[in-house]
């Protein structure tokens, strides 16, 4: 016995008998309606999964109005329910109808017992389809909400946020590419989160691809993919970044890090809006929107010969400048309590405050790693102080820009932070010329600045 249950809906009382006794044995539960007019109470009262429906009810009429009638009447309560029209006319043209306003099929009096079973047990495989697809697109729209969750709200009360946001409002409702300007650790993952919420993108997924961490081997396979056996290690066929963001949004982070030869993949497949995946001839169109982010000077990059035009000018439709928290010091205050608030609660630290001259403290520091740098200078005095009130002098900051001569004990890993450090500032944040000085590669750099939250 199959499982599910069928409904029957038929006028003539010798057709729901046969069909009760024939279908009793075949699946879980039967019920029989001579009257169309309680059907949608039924359907209320129980859970049916295919619908055996007559096209007449009235006497002496044969135009199969009435079943088409009900048939939308049901496919308006549940359109997922499969519906088997039944009737003695053949009428192509019914059928054609029918079928094309939703019916799984039709079948015709008298009907041959074994086909009927078949047709109803592939229209409850089509039942328990449609519910499985309907359920995996609830899964699928509550995970993508959860992926383009922002880690953190966007949090200020200066003049220079107040006006950010503004600019975001504007360019977030069009679809044009944006570029994101800023200093390391000021927040420019979280502004094209923003964007990408507040788009009509927004029930898609945002895709976020670090450019400093894809190393120019990889390159056209994690961004347009391949197919099984395109190269040694390919064993299976891979979606690239590009495909999987096709309806939403793309953010492609720490773009000034493109060599010039992946720049020039880049800009083929941004002019076009298609790609070929590695290894295939076929040509795939993408639906995307493009939002871009980078801490270079990617004007001055065009005249070093680093970094094209074409494709500056390709990205750049609108450019935000998001500015550094030490140009918005009334907002540290306020971004400082928020940490406070959210990393008391995770560590069970709740009665936590500042001392007055704690923030004074907090707000007269310059901030070289900006936002990010609070953060985890919060966090990490929330998991250390022993007190319910956190001092002044918990907050150890090293306000000299120069190198100080005189030794002090410190780690090979505080050490090699430095240097980076001292490289990205006196290089203004040239990846390309931190790495060369430092003797390693970018993708390296870039995990060490990941590593150093640099």
């Amino acid at each position: 016995m199959s499982t599910g249950k069928i409904l029957v809906v038929d006028d003539q009382k010798s057709v729901l008998v046969a069909l009760q006794l024939l279908l009793q044995d075949e699946f879980e539960e039967v019920i029989i309606l001579s009257n169309p007019n309680s059907l949608l109470t039924t359907l209320e009262r129980h859970t049916i999964d295919v619908v055996i429906l007559d096209m007449n009810f009235s006497a002496g009429v044969n135009t199969g109005n009435e079943g088409i009638f009900w048939l939308n009447k049901i496919l308006e309560q549940d359109p997922e329910l499969s519906i088997i029209l039944l009737t003695a006319y053949g009428d192509v043209e019914l059928a054609v109808k029918a079928i094309k306003m939703g019916a799984v099929d039709f079948v015709l009096k008298p009907w041959d017992n074994r086909k009927l079973i078949t047709t109803i047990k592939t229209a409850m495989q089509l039942r328990h389809s449609k519910q499985q697809v309907a359920k995996l697109e609830g899964e699928n729209r509550s995970l993508t909400q959860v992926l383009n969750q922002s880690e953190t709200q966007m949090i200020g009360r200066s003049k220079v946020m107040l006006d950010l946001n503004r600019i975001i409002q504007k360019v977030a409702v069009t679809d044009v590419n944006v570029l994101i300007l800023g200093e390391n650790g000021t927040g420019k993952e979280l502004i094209a989160r923003e964007i990408h919420a507040q788009s009509a993108r927004r029930d898609a997924v945002l895709i976020n691809v670090d450019m400093g961490a894809v190393s120019e081997s990889l390159f056209e396979s994690e961004l347009f993919g391949h197919t099984k056996g395109a190269f040694t290690d390919a064993k299976t066929e891979k979606l690239g970044r590009f495909e999987l963001a096709s309806g939403g949004t793309l953010f492609l982070d720490e773009i000034g890090n493109l060599s010039l030869a992946m720049q020039a993949k880049l800009l083929s497949v941004l002019q076009t809006r298609q790609l070929i995946r590695l290894g295939d001839n076929q040509i795939r169109e993408i639906d995307i929107r493009l939002v871009c982010a980078t801490n270079r000077d990617l004007v001055q990059m065009v005249v070093d010969g680093e970094f094209r035009e074409d494709l500056l000018y390709r990205i750049n439709t609108i450019h935000i400048d998001v500015p550094p928290l030490r140009k918005r010091g009334e907002d540290i205050a306020v971004l400082a309590e928020f940490y406070l608030r959210k990393y008391a609660q995770k560590y069970n630290r709740s009665k936590l405050q500042f001392s007055n001259k704690t923030l004074d403290k907090l707000m007269q520091y310059a901030w070289p790693g900006n936002v990010r740098e609070l953060q985890h200078t919060i966090e990490k005095a929330v998991i250390l102080t022993d007190n319910n009130k956190l001092m002044a002098d918990e907050f150890l900051f090293h306000q000299s820009t120069k190198r100080e001569k005189e030794y002090k004990p410190a780690s090979l890993a505080d050490m090699e932070r430095e240097q980076i450090a001292l490289a990205m500032e006196h290089h203004s944040g040239n990846m390309s010329r931190i790495a060369n000085e430092l003797g390693v590669s970018r993708p390296t750099l870039y995990s060490k600045l990941k590593k150093y939250d640099l």
